[in-house]
Parts: structure tokens; sequence; C-alpha cells
């Protein structure tokens, strides 16, 4: 059997994704602080990457969070 035929793109998609999620919490440990850093560096650098269509996609407080955007005023 090769990799084209055994592989399921969702389940291979869902392992990479776990697998990030695993990374990102041992790069980050415990602090919740660290984790939060360590995310918005990682969607600045996607953001960059994609020329600043990935900020199009994230919820403002993301988008704030990751210094990708400024909050709105206050209505």
């Amino acid at each position: 059997m090769t990799r084209a035929e055994s592989a399921d793109p969702v389940a291979a998609t869902d392992d990479d994704a776990a697998e990030l999620i695993a990374q990102l919490r041992a790069l980050a440990g415990a602090d919740p602080a660290d984790v939060r850093q360590v995310v918005a560096e990682v969607l600045a650098a996607l953001d960059r990457a994609a020329g600043g269509a990935l900020r199009e996609h994230l919820p403002e407080t993301i988008r704030v969070d990751a210094g990708l955007d400024a909050p709105s005023p206050a209505a």
C-alpha cells in the first residue's frame, strides 16, 4: 500500500494539528502568558508569510493580541 492509498488527508491534518498543539505547549510551558506570546508570534509570522491576508480571517481580539491590528475604539 502506498502513502496515497493509505493516508486519510483529514486524519493526517488532525494528526498534524495535534502535533503542533503539543509542540506549542512544550515550547510555551505551563504559563498562559507564555502560550499567548508564542501563539501571537506564530500568527504574526503566518500573516507576514501570507502578505497580510491571514488577519482578515481572524477575530479582532486575536488580531489585537497578535499585534496585527489596533483595537477598535469603544462605542
